[in-house]
């Protein structure tokens, strides 16, 4: 199977640059995989679709402020004497160590191992972080090591940008702090938002609860796994970033009883959803104990889930590793010509598109 399987045809204006007015209020589809069937709905609706008994799962990684400005301060051996010069972009994508970081800088090209980063407040001259460049991967992956400071993540709160994606194009704003957040994150870490969640809102989950829907929570922080672009042809050659997930007590115990009682478990996005398969693998047909770790797990045509039975998700780009994921949870045999055609709906229905988007729910 080819990546150029999985592309579609998506007019530019239907890319949502911005969050709706009211939190919530976004287009649905909803794809009943049995028959390959769709529908229009409102998300605001989906506590009166899921059914009681049903195990809800979402992501409660918070984004931080993971987008950076930095200056070159010149070579290690040289850096007391130059003065810095250029600009350099810095997204911080896993936190490897206590000072250590995973990171895309954009000129990679000119930012090498050796090398130290100066990150300024607006109009400050002294620079309130400084990192040395550790390591060099491919398309501008660092590794870099931050200076100890003991107010770290308070400097990146102020120093820091939301980490909107590219297809957004605009700067951040205020607002982002707050939109590009689910209401219910808790655990920072992620370098993008788990965008299936950005829909609810504290009274959506309350009548989710009121109908008797079962809501527990995963942690998986997004990085490259989840947004690095696909540069191969063949969609087995695909091999994802390791990303850190914890899957807690709670959590793991309602998923073992939800499968003995044979009710469903919706995955709240694809982060979840790959969060769950994973354990699944590693359970090794056992029922899931708590336990933190990395995933790649790449999620395809062909895959058989073993836990996740309805999925929520947003509208992902052409050929992406999402998009493919959808396709596999869409149904083995039909998967991707059924997303496909249901994607040819929503682009004639004029729905929103990406991390501001609609959604899609498929049961």
């Amino acid at each position: 199977m080819r990546v150029s399987d999985f592309n579609f045809d998506l007019p530019e204006e239907l890319i949502a640059q911005s969050p709706p007015a009211i939190r919530g209020s976004n287009r649905m589809l909803v794809l009943d995989r049995a028959t390959g069937t769709h529908h229009d709905n409102f998300f605001r609706n989906l506590p009166e679709i899921l059914r009681p008994g049903d195990l809800l799962i979402l992501n409660d990684s918070r984004v931080i402020p993971a987008r950076l400005y930095a200056t070159r301060a010149g070579l290690h051996t040289q850096y007391n004497s130059p003065e810095p010069t250029g600009r350099i972009e810095v997204l911080l994508t896993q936190q490897l160590a206590q000072t250590d970081w995973s990171a895309l800088v954009r000129p990679g090209r000119k930012v090498q191992p050796g090398e130290r980063l100066l990150f300024h407040a607006p109009d400050e001259t002294k620079p309130l972080l400084e990192a040395e460049i550790l390591s060099a991967g491919e398309s501008g992956e660092r590794t870099l090591r931050f200076a100890t400071t003991q107010d770290f993540h308070a400097i990146l709160n102020k120093i820091g940008h939301m980490p909107l994606p590219p297809y957004i194009h605009r700067d951040d704003n205020p607002d982002d702090r707050d939109r590009y957040q689910t209401v219910y994150s808790q655990q920072p870490g992620s370098a993008a938002a788990p965008t299936a969640g950005l829909h609810f809102t504290p009274e959506i989950l309350a009548r989710l609860e009121q109908n008797d829907v079962q809501i527990e929570t995963i942690t998986l922080h997004v990085g490259l796994g989840t947004f690095q672009p696909v540069r191969v042809e063949r969609v087995e050659d695909i091999h994802l970033h390791a990303e850190h997930y914890t899957l807690p007590p709670a959590t793991a115990k309602a998923i073992n009883i939800a499968l003995r009682a044979e009710n469903r478990v919706i995955a709240v996005g694809t982060t979840t959803t790959r969060t769950l398969e994973h354990c699944a693998q590693i359970a090794r047909g056992e029922p899931l104990r708590a336990h933190s770790g990395q995933t790649s797990i790449f999620l395809s045509p062909g895959h058989k889930f073993q836990i996740v039975s309805g999925l929520l998700t947003n509208f992902h780009l052409p050929k992406s590793t999402l998009l493919m994921l959808v396709s596999a949870f869409a149904g083995e045999e039909s998967g991707r010509e059924m997303v496909l055609g249901a994607y040819a709906h929503a682009v004639r229905q004029r729905y929103s598109f990406f991390s501001y988007g609609d959604c899609m729910l498929l049961l």
